[in-house]
Order: structure tokens, then sequence, then C-alpha cells
């Protein structure tokens, strides 16, 4: 791609504005019996958000050859379970959050119990629109089947939902940094592999293609938790979309906590670094993959 042509900003909006349209196309509406629920669903997909899950997955898929539409069924899938997580998370049984993206948190709007529903229905309608055979026709029955592995264990006690609870159980201990990064690369990290991985699959990667994005998907996605701690110190609330502060006061263990700001910051560049180095097979074709570590590093300092 040229570079007179290129432009992050633009791959970002139209990924955004295509996995919009895509996520409105199968979401049930909100005039859908019972409506309370899905509006609630509708809510919090909605709320924005900079589809980074989508994003990558895409730019993985174009990665390897394949065209970045392809993945919008999947990425809207993504989307809904990493919706129903933030859901959950801001419960007061949670993280009791009572901002999310700059609006009030969806239990703060509709309650507790139709929070934790559409958390639910959020999680099923993904792994519904995954296994309808009618989406996602070109790619092969075991594909499908893999891309639906990939996602539940990445979603579950192995990777989601069990960093969320070593996270919780961390809450105003003193833990060292193997507990620290084994926290954001499965409450964090797991969902953004599985991103990467499914557009490898859905764009035909080879097993060595496979593998570098692995590598770049372990570094990205815990690069993005570390920038994720840095921004909850040093972003105003207008920039992080919540309470600024969160962490600290509910005694979390933070890269910043651990290292210093500025030990953070470097382990950051590091992070960003190895991305780039699993990126090295690659031509021109990964550079989104390489803009979006840049853009997930840049963004807390």
């Amino acid at each position: 791609m040229s570079d007179a042509l290129w432009s992050l900003d633009s791959y970002l909006q139209t990924c955004l504005q295509q996995v919009e349209t895509t996520l409105d196309s199968y979401l049930p509406k909100s005039a859908t019996l019972p409506t309370s629920l899905h509006d609630s669903m509708r809510y919090s997909v909605f709320a924005g958000g900079k589809r980074i899950r989508p994003v990558l997955m895409a730019a993985a898929c174009e990665a390897v050859g394949g065209q970045p539409e392809d993945v919008l069924p999947a990425a809207a899938a993504v989307e809904m379970i990493h919706s129903y997580s933030l859901i959950h998370d801001d419960l007061p049984a949670m993280d009791d959050d009572d901002l999310r993206r700059g609006k009030p948190t969806n239990h703060k709007v509709y309650g507790e119990a139709i929070a934790i529903l559409a958390g639910d229905g959020l999680l099923t309608e993904a792994f519904i629109l995954l296994s309808n055979p009618q989406i996602l026709p070109h790619v092969p029955p075991s594909a499908r089947l893999e891309i639906i592995h990939q996602l539940s264990r990445a979603s579950g006690s192995l990777g989601m939902v069990g960093g969320q609870v070593v996270d919780m159980e961390s809450e105003g201990t003193d833990i060292d940094l193997p507990t620290l990064e084994y926290i954001h690369t499965h409450k964090t990290g797991a969902l953004i592999l599985a991103a990467i991985e499914i557009g490898a699959i859905i764009g035909g990667a080879s097993a060595a293609q496979r593998l570098a994005l692995h590598r770049y998907a372990e570094a990205a996605g815990l690069a993005f938790q570390v920038a994720d701690d840095i921004l909850d110190i040093v972003a105003d609330q207008s920039q992080l979309g919540k309470d600024v502060g969160s962490d600290e006061e509910r005694g979390k263990a933070t890269y910043p906590a651990l290292l210093g700001l500025e030990g953070a910051r470097q382990r950051a560049r590091d992070l960003r670094d190895m991305a780039f180095t699993a990126l090295k097979p690659f031509g021109d074709e990964a550079r989104p993959l390489r803009d979006i570590a840049t853009y997930i590093i840049d963004r807390s300092f």
C-alpha cells in the first residue's frame, strides 16, 4: 500500500464503520421482545470504543493475503463478547464502576438484573452468530469449528473469565510481576489473541504465518493492558471514559505500581518491539498491524 494513500486513522475509521453496521444487522433490535433486555444489550455494544479487536482481526486477515471484509461477522461476535465482559466487570459485585466510555454503566441505566442478563445474552448471541452455517460461507466447517473453539477458550475460565477471577482475588494484596502478567494475558490478552488468530484462520494463513501472528498477538495484547494501566494514572476522565485512578482506589496491582511509571512505559516499548520482531516475516501487507502496535503504546505517552 502506498505511503501517500495509507492512513491508520482512515483504516481504523473504515473498520469501525463496517463493524458498527455488521453489529446492528446481527443484534436483535431494541423493539424485539423482551425490549428492556435488547435495549440494554445494544446500549453497551454501541456505547463507543475503538473496536481494536475487530481491527486487529481484519489486519491479521489482510496480512496473510485475505480480504479484511471477510472477518466482519466473526469480528462482530468478538465485540459482543467484549461488551458482555465490560457489562459484568462494571457490576457492583466486581469493579463497581459508574462510567464506561464516558457514559453511565449498564447497571446504572437498566439495573443489575438486566445488566447481568444483557451480558449473558451477548455472550450467547456471539455463538449463535458463529455457528450459523449461512455466516462465513467461504470458511470450511473444520475452520469454523476451530474459530468457535478458539473464541470459547479465550472467553472462559482458562482465558478472560479466569483472568478476571485472579484480578479480583488479588485486589489489596502485594503480587509479583508474573501474577500481574497472568492477569493481563488472560483478562485482556486472551480475547485479543483470539481475534488475531481468527483473522489468520479466515485469511487462510499458513502454519508459519499463524505462529508469527500468535507471537505478535501475545506482545500486542499485553502492551494494550500496560498502556491502560498507565492511562489510569495520567489520563483525565474525558480521555479515559471512566473514573480516573479507579485501579489505585481498589488496590489493584498495575504495571506503574510494580515498575514505576517510567518502568511501565519501558515495558510497553519493549512489548511493541517484540510485536515488530514477530512481524518480520511479513511485508507491507502487515503495515496495519505494525501501526496498530505503535498506536496502542503512543496513547499512553
